[in-house]
């Protein structure tokens, strides 16, 4: 008789236990690692951490919109790489101002968002299959841009975004906080926020109630491509240069910081909270494994299981009580 009530309390208890987890994991990390490493837990380790992180943090930010509402972008890595390539044509060789080149190279990654909006609505196809398929035209455009070559000595102005500081806080990180501020803001306070947490939900039933799915969906891709772009241009300015190679790659650990910070694969639900949780978890892991001596092809491994058992527990989480007694 006391079944339902039970099954309740598991089914509100999971989700709850999630957001708690999350950030406990990410503590434990830096403990562990601060016990084994003295030079982690220094002020300027911290920094570097959310330094080279903050332009995944920003580029999972777009990702979320578009999980969230039930989708998937592949191309995010390859979309960064041609707004690089683009803003650094720009500026180096056909001399155009560093913020008008920054300023078309957004249009660009934003252009490239409501393109995979698009193909995704017209051609009626998952956004999984349709993302793989842009992601290779997004790479041959990128190297077609940059003729295969490395742009070289950008501008002091255009690096300093990526490797400036406002007083003691590098303008990398101002600008990865104003994004998930933004993108909070946009989830928990607007309409438009519901809306795509009720596509993600249940799309049928979005459109029943009203709510314009076709559009809301575009938006999403297009806000995908905007945060994506800006994740490219904080990536490229603190690197000093631009090239094709860079920036493929960010989708993977985007999709992994996602789903471990709560962000499901089936839609509908994730915090901010969670998603830069998730982002530092991969951070830290990587930081605090270099510093044990630990190459890069261990941490792949580690960051591969991470992934594993994290989609692992979405799959378990929403999957029905009854099934999981049944399997």
């Amino acid at each position: 008789m006391t079944t339902a009530p039970a099954s309740t309390f598991a089914a509100t208890l999971i989700p709850r236990l999630r957001l708690f987890v999350i950030p406990l994991v990410l503590v434990g990390l830096i403990a562990l690692f601060s016990a084994l490493s003295p030079v982690f837990l220094t002020p300027q380790n911290l920094t570097n951490i959310l330094m080279q992180n903050a332009y995944v943090v920003i580029a999972a930010v777009g990702l979320s919109f578009v999980m969230i509402s039930g989708g998937i972008d592949l191309s995010i890595g390859y979309q960064m790489s041609v707004v690089g390539v683009v803003t650094a044509v720009f500026m180096k060789w056909l001399n155009v101002p560093v913020a008008p080149s920054i300023a078309l190279g957004i249009a660009c990654g934003v252009a490239m968002g409501l393109t995979n909006g698009l193909l995704s609505i017209t051609l009626k196809v998952h956004s999984l299959i349709v993302t793989l398929g842009t992601l290779t035209v997004y790479q041959g455009l990128s190297y077609i841009i940059s003729n295969q070559q490395a742009i070289i000595n950008l501008p002091p102005s255009f690096k300093f975004i990526g490797q400036g500081y406002l007083g003691p806080v590098p303008v990398a990180v101002i600008l990865m906080l104003a994004c998930v501020a933004l993108a909070a803001f946009i989830l928990n306070v607007t309409s438009f926020g519901r809306m795509i947490y009720a596509i993600g939900g249940n799309e049928d039933a979005a459109f029943l109630t009203g709510i314009p799915v076709i559009k809301v969906k575009i938006a999403v891709y297009s806000l995908c491509g905007l945060f994506s772009a800006i994740a490219a241009v904080v990536l490229f300015a603190r690197s000093g240069s631009a090239a094709s190679s860079t920036g493929p790659g960010t989708e993977f650990t985007a999709i992994t910081a996602a789903v471990l910070g709560g962000i499901s694969f089936k839609g509908g639900e994730g915090k901010m909270l969670g998603l830069v949780a998730g982002v530092l978890i991969l951070g830290v892991l990587s930081n605090g494994m270099q510093l044990v001596g630990l190459n890069n092809y261990a941490q792949y491994i580690v960051k591969g299981l991470v992934l594993l058992a994290a989609v692992g527990f979405d799959t378990w989480q929403n999957t029905p009580r009854t099934k999981r007694k049944a399997a």
